[in-house]
């Protein structure tokens, strides 16, 4: 559904939207391996989420389908949400953005600072998607997923490009976070089989895992303390066809494993990610994944839109 092609368009048409995010190096000690940290949780709002969001609405503007009147439409109090809206508010269209009535007052006030139009539908995440769908279709706004859309997938896997072109040698692995698996598919397609891409996912909502092992994406069961940015019931379709056309390696770890993994993060580095984001350093950390003694590492910390205070 999307290839290195459509990576490199998207690169092409956010560049001047979003932030060229650093690199640090890992000391070899830290971790055992020669290892960088991919800092995207320096993006705009705080996740890799803007890449896709201005990649979608600014290929939508491109091919006629935007009306600037109405603008977009998403499900998401997370950091899709907060993506979302501060790519419309950034290129001046309205967005309307349906979360649970569930949702934190902070963040519905952060997606209201970012200019959006909030509305609370339903308990839970899938009564306020299907309400977000409703008003697609009665208002004509553009729809943007929170990660199953190839424009959204492909904005995402930009950030692959740029590390490519920020350490000095060639990288053996990308480990990622998973949820639903935008991050995951663009990624793997920026990559196209010259790296190999390590997908972690919690324990308590094991998309990845589950689609490979049946053969097709399935609902999880979603719990744990990285539920709130991993918690997506099923791997996107995007996501399964890239994984089952290019190498992905599967690893889960526990909520034991990525606490520990962001308190390194924070103890050692002074780094402030959410519970996600810290997920793709656990798969080190836990020996859940055994790196080659050679092997070139780089970890995308996605994402930091968390409460410090548990630190």
């Amino acid at each position: 559904m999307i290839q290195r092609s459509d990576v490199d368009e998207a690169r092409d048409r956010v560049r001047d939207h979003v932030r060229t995010t650093p690199v640090l190096e890992v000391e070899r000690e830290a971790l055992g391996v020669r290892a960088y940290f991919k800092l995207e949780y320096l993006q705009h709002t705080g996740s890799f989420k803007a890449r896709g969001a201005f990649n979608r609405i600014l290929g939508a503007r491109e091919k006629g389908l935007l009306d600037p009147r109405v603008g977009i439409v998403v499900a998401s109090g997370g950091n899709a949400g907060m993506a979302n809206a501060y790519a419309a508010s950034s290129l001046g269209v309205p967005a309307t953005v349906f979360v649970p009535e569930t949702a934190p007052a902070v963040k519905v006030a952060r997606l209201k600072a970012y200019g959006a139009r909030v509305v609370l539908s339903g308990s839970e995440y899938a009564a306020a998607y299907e309400a977000a769908q409703h008003e697609v279709e009665r208002s004509g706004a553009l729809h943007c997923h929170a990660y199953d859309q190839p424009e959204i997938a492909a904005g995402a896997g930009t950030l692959a490009l740029e590390l490519g072109e920020q350490v000095p040698s060639a990288v053996d692995t990308v480990i990622v976070a998973v949820g639903g698996g935008g991050l995951l598919a663009g990624v793997t397609a920026a990559l196209e089989g010259t790296a190999r891409v390590v997908g972690v996912e919690p324990a308590g909502a094991p998309t990845l895992r589950s689609a490979l092992e049946s053969g097709l994406p399935v609902d999880v069961p979603v719990s744990g303390i990285a539920a709130d940015s991993l918690g997506a019931r099923r791997l996107g379709d995007i996501a399964f066809e890239v994984s089952s056309r290019l190498p992905v390696h599967s690893v889960v770890v526990t909520d034991g494993d990525i606490v520990a993994a962001r308190s390194l993060l924070w103890e050692r580095w002074r780094v402030v990610v959410e519970h996600g984001a810290a997920t793709a350093l656990a798969a080190l950390t836990s020996g859940a994944y055994v790196p080659e003694p050679d092997e070139t590492i780089a970890i995308v910390l996605c994402g930091a839109n968390t409460d410090p205070t548990g630190l």
